[in-house]
């Protein structure tokens, strides 16, 4: 689904914590589809304040949608989502959403794998509840691994071996392609984790879509701050993307 036009206000209906991210949802009636973004901006919070920041909204990943509401994970990472991350129900924000190409789902002859790393899931987290999908996530430790509820049956990899398997998320993939290779790869998650996986993908020839982040100033296309490299020229995520094949990107 593509964006109502313009720039509107929500209200935040729920708020609670999962480990050290925030999850919140919005009262909004827009569909959107597992990959595609909102841009979202505290209505009283955004502006001003320590540093004079921030001015820009930010780009977020939808986690849910159902029942008139469209649900968000967040990390206080930052002045954005710092002021995002500290809105209770009630408070209002503003969307423009929802925006970009989301997730196409693989031919039938090929199985689905979910490879996600910290506040990256979401998308992945969407998908499987739409679609299905093994899911194989990575987190720093086991605080930010209790994310993981937000799917069924994940297997789990940590940083620092607090939880799960030792090591990246990509060890976890390996693993998996020793033993079935007819599969198709949807990821997202830091820009490290995503050019390995595509870096796999395409040294044994398989279908991978990645949903890049990028910084973005307005969503929509126009100020081509979040332009990527791919075999066809620059394209920008906000637009052409955030979800491309590995294929196609250098």
């Amino acid at each position: 689904m593509t964006a109502p036009f313009g720039r509107r206000i929500a209200a935040v209906a729920e708020r609670r914590m999962i480990g050290p991210y925030v999850v919140f949802e919005i009262e909004d009636s827009a569909l959107p589809e597992p990959g595609q973004f909102y841009m979202l901006a505290a209505v009283e919070e955004w502006g001003g304040g320590a540093s004079d920041r921030p001015f820009l909204p930010r780009a977020i990943s939808a986690l849910s949608a159902r029942d008139g509401r469209v649900g968000f994970l967040l990390e206080d990472v930052g002045p954005g989502t710092h002021r995002l991350c500290a809105l209770q129900a009630g408070k209002a924000v503003h969307v423009v959403g929802p925006l970009g190409h989301g997730f196409r789902r693989p031919t039938e002859d090929r199985s689905t794998i979910l490879v996600g790393g910290g506040v990256g899931i979401p998308p992945l987290a969407f998908y499987q509840e739409r679609h299905g999908g093994a899911a194989l996530l990575g987190f720093r430790d086991a605080d930010h691994a209790r994310a993981a509820a937000l799917f069924a049956n994940p297997t789990i990899a940590t940083d620092d071996g607090s939880q799960g398997h030792p090591g990246p998320v990509t060890d976890l993939l390996l693993d998996r392609l020793e033993h079935d290779e007819t599969v198709e790869i949807l990821s997202c998650g830091p820009p490290a984790m995503l050019e390995a996986v595509g870096a796999l993908a395409r040294s044994r020839e398989l279908a991978a879509q990645l949903a890049l982040e990028a910084p973005m100033a307005c969503g929509f296309g126009a100020c081509f701050g979040c332009v990527v490299e791919t075999i066809d020229g620059y394209q920008r995520v906000c637009v052409d993307g955030p979800v491309f094949d590995a294929a196609v990107l250098v």
